[in-house]
């Protein structure tokens, strides 16, 4: 039978019927590591995701034979339009069978989707704003993924380009080594540029207390950080609260790093996180019943991947010496409780500055995922 192609109504129910397949699709696959089914679902539903502010979205399925056999979400993130003064749509969740009719059919649903509501290119994939999953991954299809990046089969590039996208960007990732000890060189940079800055680390014990004394500050130098990269959408009041209350109150706070000036003001943000890759996939990135107990004991017993989710330092301060603080200050504790690697987030490929902050290690380039645009 022919592939059909449905609008999923904005309900939790259907909503998550879809991120299901985006789950079920990966069944015995070594190298998927699975968002959280809530996060996922919350992230996709207009009554739960403060970008919906500012964004339109739907998300479509195909069916063959009544079973599911993919999955796409388009968006139109109207505020980056306003303010790039282009007509863009954005393709993300997106997961397919090999099969050429169901990306044909997919593919067609988004783009009128896109047409119909004036938009004329369309680029992925790509989420609401930066803080969604976003990139195809390209290369390193045998490297396990992390809970912060998209894993998809090799056959995904292929399909998209013989539908017409082209390449826009890459993002490359790098799986560190971590050293015996704290570089010498990164030390006596660190003290340097401690003293000359009048900058100091501060370290936090309490969820409550950085919520507090740093929550909105924190996101407000994300925002003033990545305003220049690409697809970059500054998060709103609504979305900085939302993201506070989800995630501030559940890091391992010893591998968090402030940097802050004389006044306490904060000039830049270390956050890492040990990895939950294995234990997403063990739960299939579900909580219950036992999924919270896995997640938990990553995060607090000895694993020896750590993942660096962020880092964002005040644009005055960039290229001062700032991004060694962070290293200076976590390399002790990774070494003390047994951290033998560490896993970069997405960076550009051409973002000579954010790689050359690596040179202190042994590393290697793992991944690299890659975002697609296409005239409609």
């Amino acid at each position: 039978m022919s592939v059909i192609v449905k609008a999923i109504e904005p309900k939790k129910k259907y909503i998550r019927e879809y991120v299901d397949f985006g789950i079920d699709l990966y069944k015995g696959n070594d190298c998927f590591v699975p968002n959280l089914i809530f996060d996922e679902v919350h992230t996709l539903l207009p009554s739960k995701n403060p970008a919906f502010e500012y964004c339109r979205a739907q998300s479509f399925m195909a069916y063959r034979d009544g079973k599911p056999v993919g999955r796409i979400t388009a968006i139109i993130n109207d505020r980056l339009n306003e303010s790039t003064g282009r007509k863009e749509a954005r393709f993300g969740f997106v997961d397919f069978t090999d099969d050429q009719e169901v990306t044909d059919a997919l593919f067609s649903a988004v783009e009128c989707w896109a047409r119909d509501r004036g938009m004329t290119e369309m680029i992925g994939p790509m989420g609401f704003t930066d803080m969604d999953r976003e990139g195809m991954l390209v290369d390193g299809f045998d490297e396990m993924g992390t809970m912060a990046t998209i894993y998809n089969y090799d056959y995904y590039p292929a399909h998209v380009e013989r539908l017409g996208y082209n390449k826009d960007i890459d993002w490359v990732e790098y799986r560190i080594t971590i050293p015996d000890s704290v570089p010498e060189k990164m030390t006596r940079i660190s003290e340097i540029v401690m003293q000359k800055y009048g900058l100091k680390i501060v370290k936090y014990t309490s969820g409550k207390k950085i919520k507090k004394d740093y929550g909105h500050a924190l996101f407000h130098l994300i925002n003033e950080t990545y305003a220049d990269l690409y697809g970059y959408c500054s998060l709103s009041e609504k979305q900085i609260d939302y993201y506070i209350d989800m995630y501030l109150s559940i890091l391992r706070l010893e591998y968090v790093s402030l940097v802050v000036d004389s006044q306490g003001g904060l000039v830049g943000v270390g956050i890492t996180l040990p990895s939950l890759s294995k234990a997403l996939r063990k739960s299939r990135g579900r909580l219950f019943p036992f999924g919270w107990l896995r997640i938990l004991k990553a995060m607090h017993l000895r694993n020896d991947v750590i993942d660096l989710l962020l880092i964002a330092v005040k644009p005055e301060y960039q290229s001062k010496g700032v991004n060694a603080l962070f290293f200076y200050d976590l390399l002790n504790l990774y070494i003390k409780n047994g951290v033998k690697y560490a896993e970069t987030n997405l960076e550009l490929e051409s973002n000579a500055q954010v790689q050359l902050q690596w040179e202190y290690f042994e590393r290697r380039l793992h991944r690299r995922r890659r975002a697609f645009r296409k005239m409609l």
